[in-house]
This record gives structure tokens, sequence and C-alpha cells, in this order.
């Protein structure tokens, strides 16, 4: 989940905002347009609209919020926060390791329903002191405002309470196996089962009420449910395949030989007698024996082709300080799932400051393929 703009830091955390969010903030402004009318008539038609933008801003600061107690508890336990993205189910943030322990794990899963809960019994306990109340709203600003914010909070900590992982609930749930099983792994598998258990009846309670009248409704809720289930679904198949690689390391699986280029070569001369004739996309960039970068058909890809005979690898390559390494010792789930995390299809090897090899998701798929037809996975 890539932000598609970003807003800036928080805690030195990046916060962005996927393009989904425009959707859902839409519809949210225009709902709450729609309750305050409802529950306060007497309002103009600006202040309505303004209220609704207010709170829908308002209610989103709420969801980083939950995201960040996340985030801050992750960062406490030692285990890096790469970002927090605000989506249209809400948010994520983006924790770069694994816990290492169940309790690690409870902590940073339970921290954002708190942080929830917090936030709207404060509100509405505000709000009461308006003189707002559940049964009939309001028609103080401050008032209406906080109510819906308390209410709208309490029920999202509840929802992410239910035992549908990777939920903040299915997340507690897997905590609590870990702690009975004493394997993560085994752990995972058992709460993912039971979110795609919780997915299923998230999609089938959607549909019986699309038919039974509720439309859009209806529809948000079979959203949800699939969202969940591809979810549970990933998170089976990252346990498998980590299990499937257990005690492997990228020594055993990298390429030693490297395919090289020197950084003054042009761009034309490395896809027309590299690229093309060989099917590589990869290859080390050097200058003077020493290995400066990357280059993959990713880099070249946005270079208009007039000027491939001009520009030298050494303009368009992805510097060796910019790169994603793994040594040779690393385990190579590790650096299946750091290329998955960076969106590259290859890592360099380095060992000693140097160059030791390059090691592929092609190599990764490869074994995991072995495994599967000799039925070890």
């Amino acid at each position: 989940m890539q932000a598609s703009i970003r807003l800036g830091r928080v805690a030195g955390i990046p916060i962005g905002l996927h393009y989904t969010w425009f959707i859902i903030a839409a519809l949210i402004t225009t709902s709450l347009a729609a309750h305050f009318r409802q529950t306060s008539p007497d309002w103009s038609v600006p202040l309505t609209w303004g209220t609704a933008a207010f709170t829908s801003v308002l209610f989103f600061a709420t969801l980083l919020a939950h995201e960040l107690s996340h985030a801050m508890v992750a960062l406490a336990k030692g285990l890096p926060v790469r970002s927090i993205t605000l989506f249209a189910l809400g948010g994520i943030a983006q924790i770069e390791r694994e816990a290492n322990s169940a309790k690690t794990e409870f902590l940073i899963a339970i921290a954002g329903p708190i942080m929830s809960f917090t936030i709207g019994f404060t509100c509405i306990g505000a709000a009461r002191a308006l003189g707002w109340s559940l049964e009939e709203g309001g028609t103080s600003v401050a008032g209406a405002v906080l109510g819906w914010l308390g209410s709208i909070n309490v029920l999202l900590a509840m929802f992410n309470l239910i035992p549908g992982y990777p939920l903040d609930g299915g997340r507690v749930l897997r905590a609590i196996l870990w702690g009975i099983y004493g394997d993560g792994n085994r752990a995972t598998r058992n709460a993912a089962r039971v979110g795609q258990a919780v997915a299923g009846l998230f999609i089938a309670f959607g549909i019986v009420q699309f038919f039974a009248g509720q439309g859009i409704g209806g529809l948000w809720i079979v959203f949800i449910g699939w969202f969940l289930l591809m979810a549970a679904q990933a998170s089976y198949a990252q346990v498998t395949i980590t299990e499937a690689l257990r005690g492997l390391r990228v020594a055993d699986v990298m390429a030693s030989e490297c395919d090289t280029a020197d950084a003054a070569a042009t761009v034309k001369s490395l896809v027309d007698d590299v690229v093309l004739r060989t099917g590589r996309r990869c290859v080390m960039v050097t200058s003077d024996g020493t290995v400066r970068g990357l280059i993959t058909p990713h880099d070249i890809r946005g270079l208009d082709r007039e000027r491939w005979a001009d520009v030298t690898l050494g303009e368009v390559m992805k510097p060796v300080d910019r790169l994603k390494a793994v040594t040779p010792e690393t385990p190579v789930a590790e650096a299946f799932t750091l290329m998955a995390r960076e969106d590259v299809n290859q890592l360099p090897v380095m060992a000693g400051g140097r160059l030791a090899g390059m090691v592929t998701r092609g190599q990764v798929l490869q074994i995991l393929q072995a495994r599967s037809e000799l039925g070890l996975q």
C-alpha cells in the first residue's frame, strides 16, 4: 500500500495518502452532510457542508492517531516503521519486521483499539457536556462533531477487535495463540484461517444486505470482506513460503557471477548487446574495477529512446549507496520479503564491502517450485 501523496512526517515516520482515500473522503463527507441535515435541520446549507468536511478531516486525523499508536509501540520495541498510509479502508502502519515475541505482537496490536477507545470516550464525554445525546443528537456544532467522532471511534475500536486476521483483533488472537503454542508461524496460520472465516461471513452478510435493499451499504460490506480475505490469504501464503525457505541462506542460492558493464558505456549498447540478446534484466555498473551501481530495464524505461545512444549507464544507474543489499548469511526468506517490499526483482549480495553476487526472485521461486513438485510444502 504505497502512498500517492506525501503529507510529511510524524516522529520521523512518512505519512501519506493512497489515491483510494479521496473516494472514501468524499463518501464520508456526503454521508455526514446527510447526517447533520437530519439531526440539525435548522443549520444552513453552508454550515452543514462545512461541518461535514471539517468532521471528515478530524475523522481521518483520529485514524492517523490509531495507526501512530501502533507505530510508536513498534518503534519502542525496536521495530522500524517504514510509513503510514491512509486509504479507503482506514490506514496501515508498515512495520518493516515482524515482532520477535508474542508479547510484542500483542502490545503493538492492542495499541490501536486502545487509542480509538480513548479518543471515542473522550469525545463522547465532551459532547455530553455540550448537551449532545446519542438519542437526540444536538444543535451545537461542537457537540454534534464531537458526538459523531466519539461514536465512530468507539465503533472503529470494536470493529478492529473482531478476530479476523489481519485486523487488530486478529493480531491479538495471533499473539495469544503464539503465547500458547510457542510457535509464531503456527499461530499465524491459525489466525489467518479464522480471518478467512470471518471474511467469508462478511461477504455473505453483505450479499444478503444488498439483496435486502441496502444497496451500496451491502456492497461495501462485501468489499471489506473481500479485502480481509485477500489479506488473510496473503498472510497464510507468507508463512508457507517462510517455512519452505527455512534454513536457506542467500549464499546457498545467489549467482556468484554477475554481468557487469562500464559506467561510460551507453544505454543503447547495454540494451542491444546484453538485454535484447541474453534477456538479462540486471547489470552491475562498474568504474575502475569498483561497483558503482545497478541498472535494470526499469531504470531505462523512463528515458526517451532517442537519447539511449548519448546517455551513459553512470547517468541512469541506481547508485550503490541507494541499493538495498543483503549479505551471504541473510536468510533467503528475509531477502525474498525485502524484494517484495521494495518492489525489485533482485538484490546485490555484499560481503566485506565488495559485491559477492546477486540473488533474484526467479532463483527463490525456482526453489519454491521444486519443493512444491516434490510435495515438500
